[in-house]
């Protein structure tokens, strides 16, 4: 008789199921805001323009004028084709798919989502070998192979949960992939002002090459990372 009252005591009714449930905290994620998802269509908007002029450059007979740096960085990728199509093409279809990527439900996407992981881990891989010419130095190399390591390291996780069938890990850790590969859009802007106001700076292409790379990289991680713990604290997920 006490076996069996113990035992009642411990099964819960349907009633007594419910409450337990509704009373737990659910594992949501928020929708990204406006202010983010616009951040995300500029980036992307500027990856495919980088990635587009990188073609056409690497079609072209003679290389496309500026400073004799970049011109010496065209014929870098010029001498290394097979590395620099593999790289940039792997990279377009790449933020090509992220809008669609992000709109679909994990059980809806298969076959993209598993086209997401190789086409990222092409483009993070190849870019360690397009970091052997770098404008701006060690400073700019230094920058491309933290940052890429950081991604790669991102994508990792987010195939890790998306295997275990963690939805929201898996959300999580593909926020902060994408936001460090859309870095490198990040820097455009931010060599734009190092190159208008040169003359007040006296910085050289050289110079300052290496010091965007580092703030339109470190921009996104940041902003990406604040925004993403202020989720995971009031959504009372796990990261």
């Amino acid at each position: 008789m006490k076996a069996a009252a113990e035992y009642s005591s411990d099964v819960q009714t349907p009633e007594q199921t419910r409450s337990t449930a509704e009373s737990r905290p659910a594992r949501t994620f928020a929708a990204y805001p406006g202010w983010l998802k616009a951040g995300f269509c500029v980036c992307v908007v500027i990856a495919v323009a980088v990635v587009i002029r990188r073609m056409i450059v690497l079609s072209s007979v003679s290389s496309v004028g500026g400073p004799p740096e970049m011109s010496n960085l065209d014929a870098w990728f010029k001498s290394h084709a097979v590395l620099t199509w593999v790289h940039i093409t792997a990279a377009l279809a790449f933020v090509l798919l992220l809008p669609i990527i992000f709109r679909l439900r994990p059980e809806k996407a298969g076959t993209l989502q598993s086209a997401f992981f190789v086409l990222g881990a092409i483009t993070g891989a190849t870019a360690y070998g397009m970091s052997r010419y770098a404008v701006g130095g060690w400073l700019e190399r230094s920058a491309v192979l933290v940052f890429d390591t950081l991604f790669l390291l991102s994508l990792a996780k987010a195939y890790q949960r998306w295997r275990e069938g963690d939805a929201i890990g898996r959300r999580i850790w593909m926020t902060r992939a994408v936001a460090v590969l859309l870095g490198i859009a990040s820097t455009r802007p931010v060599m734009a002002v190092f190159f208008a106001t040169e003359r007040l700076t006296h910085l050289t292409t050289s110079q300052f090459f290496g010091i965007a790379f580092w703030i339109g990289f470190s921009i996104n991680t940041i902003v990406i990372e604040l925004w993403l713990r202020s989720v995971i604290k009031r959504s009372n997920v796990l990261s």
